[in-house]
């Protein structure tokens, strides 16, 4: 591969999720199709989920103790992990930008016991952990934690952010901006957002079931995505691990409703046909797409149709599934989380399967993936996200060789 100053390297991926801290482990468990969702419990202090309500959280006791908000203790451990895969340090950690989504943020510490009782709130510590209540906070959690001292920036537009956040990471690279771009999401699970998403009637009592004729709605899941992006070229003079080459990214809007997405799917099919163009790539080239795949019934239909129309002329079916059906949806951490799992199905060569699709939405245009992964050589993954407001965005992934 020639060092274009163009090509942007993934050098480092932190990962906190239902599979525990690290990159491996969830790759593993998905590999072994192992389902994390059941009835959640402990999601704030003062506030139990109904066993109606079907989740799932990281097993990491020892979140509940720390001072900051929960969705930076999530982004502090992501980060931890990424530096210590990364070998990075120096002036370039020190000059790295740091970009970080989030849609929940501190919202985990407005919790029931400040309107039950206050002043107990505040004696408990209340007051210092809802400091961390900003949407910016998360970045300058990650910026403080790993020493990094350029620009920081928070990202917060829906469910697209946490790869959204990424696509502005590779474009500061690409701007002589930085030397790294410290990117990816964090978001907590709180009973603001479960309210607010039972308020909608989108979530499901049961694990969800995306793209399924029967589908009832999405489950909520928490977690953190933290990697490093570099030049390939900077990569190179330092020695660095590389994982994959982010060889494509677009981001577009549908302009349409609030929550809704453009019942055509329009906004994401040019989004990715957009992604594919700054690749370099065809449609056919495309080896597997990790789906945004919620299990709503509008996204669902709105997300196939883009397919459609973004992979329609292709000479096979594009391969497509949701890794939603093992964790839930992570909302801002989504994006990043679901890139980290298109990099390692390129790095295992596997194709991770849809749980529990049994009667897949009908389209020519799409290889619904089912039953046990599917084992092929994998150049190329591309990741779908879509959000409230219209956001979209879509990244390609390509596997590195020298």
């Amino acid at each position: 591969m020639n060092e274009d100053p163009g090509t942007v390297v993934v050098t480092a991926i932190g990962v906190v999720s239902p599979y525990g801290l690290g990159l491996r482990p969830m790759a593993d468990g998905l590999l072994a199709g192992h389902c994390c969702l059941g009835p959640l419990r402990g999601v704030s202090p003062g506030f139990e989920a109904t066993a109606a309500e079907i989740g799932c959280l990281p097993p990491l006791e020892d979140l509940r103790d720390m001072r900051p908000s929960r969705t930076d203790q999530l982004a502090i451990l992501a980060a931890r992990d990424a530096a210590a895969n990364s070998g990075l340090g120096g002036r370039a950690l020190r000059d790295a930008a740091v970009v970080m989504a989030t849609t929940v943020s501190g919202l985990t510490e407005l919790d029931p016991a400040l309107v039950r009782d206050p002043l107990a709130w505040y004696r408990a510590g209340g007051l210092a952990r809802a400091g961390s209540y900003p949407f910016s906070h998360v970045a300058e959690a990650v910026g403080e934690c790993l020493g990094a001292h350029g620009p920081r920036f928070a990202v917060n537009v829906a469910c697209a952010s946490g790869a959204v956040a990424i696509a502005l990471g590779a474009n500061l690279l690409l701007d002589r901006a930085v030397p790294v771009a410290l990117v990816g999401g964090s978001d907590a699970l709180c009973p603001f957002t479960l309210s607010g998403f039972h308020a909608l009637q989108a979530l499901d009592a049961a694990p969800c079931r995306p793209f399924d004729r029967n589908r009832g709605g999405l489950n909520l899941g928490e977690g953190a995505a933290v990697l490093a992006l570099e030049t390939l070229a900077a990569a190179r003079n330092r020695g660095a691990p590389i994982f994959a080459v982010l060889r494509g990214w677009a981001l577009t809007n549908d302009a349409f409703h609030p929550t809704a997405p453009h019942e055509r799917g329009r906004g994401l099919a040019e989004c990715m046909t957009l992604a594919m163009e700054r690749a370099g790539v065809a449609p056919d080239d495309i080896g597997y797409v990790n789906a945004h795949g919620t299990g709503t019934p509008l996204n669902d239909v709105a997300e196939t149709r883009a397919y459609e129309g973004a992979f329609g002329k292709r000479a096979r079916p594009v391969p497509v599934s949701s890794t939603k059906s093992y964790m839930g949806h992570c909302l801002g951490a989504a994006g990043a989380i679901e890139a980290a799992i298109a990099i390692s199905a390129i790095r295992a060569g596997a194709l991770y399967p849809t749980l529990r699709l049994s009667e897949p939405v009908e389209t020519s245009s799409v290889d619904w993936l089912t039953g046990q992964p599917r084992r092929q050589p994998l150049p190329l993954a591309m990741t779908v996200s879509a959000g409230f407001g219209g956001s979209n965005a879509a990244l390609v992934f390509g596997e590195y060789s020298e």
